[in-house]
Order: C-alpha cells, then structure tokens, then sequence
C-alpha cells in the first residue's frame, strides 16, 4: 500500500536500517510487482528523460499562443553578458526552470514532476546541480525516489491538481519533492523533512490562475518561483533550522486551504491575473 504519511517512511527507514530513497524504492517494487533493479530502471529514464528536456530548449521556439518560449534564452544571454543578482549557479536554476517550463508549452516532451505545469522545478535545480558540481549520477536518481515519496504522501493527504488544490498543489508540492536536494548534499532525513516543509509552507496559499486557460502565463515563471524556493528550503534545514510544523501536518494544512480556496483561484480562469484587465485582453485576442 502507498504511504500515507512521511512518519510511515520515517519509521521503516528506521525499523529496517535503510535510507529514505530505499523505503520509496522497495515500496514502488511492492506496490507495481517489480524488482529493484526494474524499479531502478524506470526511475533511471525519468532523470535521462529530465536531462534530455533541458538540452531540447529552444530559445526560437515559440508556444502558439505567443506568450512564451523565448524566456529561458532572454536569462542565458543575461547570464552570460551581466553579473546576476543571484550569483551563477541560481541564474542557470532560473534558467533552466523557464526552458523546461517553455518546452512545455512548446508541447516538447517533459517529465510532469508531479505535473506538467510544475516541470521546470525539480529539473531546474537536479539536472543544474549534477552538471556544476559533477555529483555520481547515482545519487541523483536516489534523490528522484525522495521527491517521488514525498510527493506520494501530498497525493494521498492533500492535492497535487492545480483544479483542485490550487497552485500550492502544482508549483508548491514540485517545490517540496525539490527540497530532496537536501540528501544529495548529505542532509539526514530529518532536515529533508523540514526542507519539504518549508518549502510547502513558503508557498502555502499560491493560487492557480492561468491567463486565457493556458499553461503559460503566470505558469512558466512560477516555476523559477518554486526552484528558488526549494534551494532556500534546503540550504536552510543543512544550516540547522527547523520547521517547526512537521511535514506531514504542513500536507494537512495544505490540503485544508486547498479545500477552501474559491473555485475561481482553482485553473478556472476566473480569478487572479487571469481576470486582469490585460489577462482578459490576451484572452480574447486568442479567442479563449
């Protein structure tokens, strides 16, 4: 049965003397009938499948709309040419998270992590990761079962549906799985889950407003929100602080404000910048 709770990881993790991504992974084999080495397999396509919708950006490529595509170049080009306010490293997550949300809207290939929307994020800061400090492969995809486990307790204890939950179920639950960047740094599983937790509690809230119904304006762009996020989340659990809400009551909450949140602000269009004045103007001029 798919876990229910982070604890539930936790507690295995303990019980058996294994790490986090283990507990994923022999969950994943339990659940679908599979062997390790297969489950490691599927795991190893996706982070290939990831790398591969980085290196597919093209900044020429336009969505039909019009709206986006050309960003992910615009930030290479200032990268490259200026010194960015954020320092290199987090200039190329921006970067990458704005090619992966493009490629999308491009209808390239994308790994929906958790869902098409959210793309950018987890990309953004592993593959950016991988690349700039030569980390073993290896533990890349181990940190992938980490976001996937703990986006599996989101699904199950809260939304990972922008129609359902919001933008926080999208954007912010893609931010928490991200924060698993904490274990390729050597983080223990208790300062993953304070990274995952404020994470989800930064983003807590975020609504889901998409211009014209389309997955591209304000989308594209949250996700360099949600990268940023995560790198925050992260650096400040290694750094020893803490969140003092565990991880699976922040799901809970997240859950219980996504109930509550106005079916408006929940990808209907009918709310947010989407009923902006240039929100409403872009949708007709597309006929939406």
């Amino acid at each position: 049965m798919a876990y229910q709770a982070v604890e539930e990881i936790q507690n295995r993790c303990e019980k058996e003397s294994i790490p986090f991504w283990k507990a994923v992974q022999l969950e994943d084999c339990e659940e679908n009938g599979i062997t390790e080495e297969e489950s490691w397999q599927q795991m190893t396509l996706m982070w290939t499948r990831m790398k591969e919708g980085v290196d597919a950006y093209n900044p020429s490529e336009i969505s039909r709309s019009g709206l986006v595509g050309k960003e992910g170049g615009l930030m290479d080009e200032y990268r490259q040419n200026e010194k960015p306010l954020c320092g290199d490293f987090v200039s190329k997550v921006i970067a990458n998270a704005l090619k992966m949300g493009c490629n999308n809207a491009c209808m390239k290939r994308i790994v929906a992590a958790p869902t098409a929307g959210a793309c950018g994020v987890m990309p953004a800061v592993l593959v950016t990761y991988f690349r700039e400090y030569g980390v073993e492969e290896d533990r890349m995809i181990e940190a992938m079962y980490v976001a996937a486990g703990i986006g599996q307790v989101i699904a199950n204890r809260a939304s990972l549906a922008g129609a359902s939950g919001g933008c926080q179920a999208e954007i912010g639950s893609a931010s928490g799985m991200t924060a698993a960047i904490c274990s390729v740094r050597g983080g223990s599983e208790a300062q993953m889950g304070h990274a995952c937790a404020m994470a989800l509690k930064n983003l807590m809230g975020l609504v889901c407003d998409p211009v014209a119904g389309l997955v591209e304006v304000p989308c594209v762009k949250r996700n360099v929100g949600g990268a940023v996020n995560a790198l925050a989340a992260a650096d400040m659990a290694l750094a020893g602080i803490i969140s003092h809400i565990p991880l699976d009551q922040v799901i809970d909450a997240m859950g219980e404000v996504g109930m509550k949140m106005d079916v408006t602000l929940r990808e209907t269009s009918m709310g947010g910048v989407a009923t902006s004045p240039k929100g409403l103007e872009i949708a007709e001029r597309l006929g939406m």
